[in-house]
């Protein structure tokens, strides 16, 4: 009998063993790093002083950054917006359209940030992270997140 079920681990044991596993891209922190330059240099090129975060493809913080003369709110909403983006796969600017259109179910999510300034970076098709900006308009923060994400490209 101890045979029989030692035969039948090593059996599963194999099998298991020969399923392939899917290859997954990762942000490393040189990319994390190339993200904010990028981004702290678009908002240097307009004269924005913004905080930046990136995260990886599970939300968590990888590397923050917050420029001279940004706002100290600006911490908390540019890490939540790059959490958010990576939650939902998405820019968040599609969130805070979603809940402009009444779709207040959204809100209660903890650390749900839908502002405009968050978005996913991707690499080989894939999700490999997210950033946030927070500092100026919505509208600049995401041109600052859009540019620090295109640097991963």
């Amino acid at each position: 009998m101890l045979v029989k079920l030692l035969l039948t681990s090593l059996l599963v044991a194999s099998t298991a063993a020969q399923v392939p596993l899917p290859t997954k891209l990762v942000l490393t922190l040189e990319a994390a790093k190339r993200t904010v330059a990028a981004a702290e240099a678009e908002a240097r090129r307009n004269g924005w002083a913004v905080s930046i975060a990136v995260v990886d493809d599970s939300g968590h913080l990888l590397l923050f950054q917050r420029m001279d003369g940004s706002k100290l709110v600006a911490i908390d909403i540019a890490i939540r917006k790059a959490r958010t983006a990576a939650y939902f796969q998405g820019p968040t600017k599609d969130l805070e359209a979603e809940v402009a259109a009444g779709r207040t179910a959204l809100l209660p999510i903890d650390g749900f940030m839908p502002l405009e300034g968050g978005v996913p970076i991707v690499a080989g098709g894939q999700m490999v992270g997210a950033i946030g900006v927070s500092g100026v308009t919505g509208a600049e923060d995401a041109q600052c997140a859009i540019a620090g994400a295109a640097a991963v490209r």
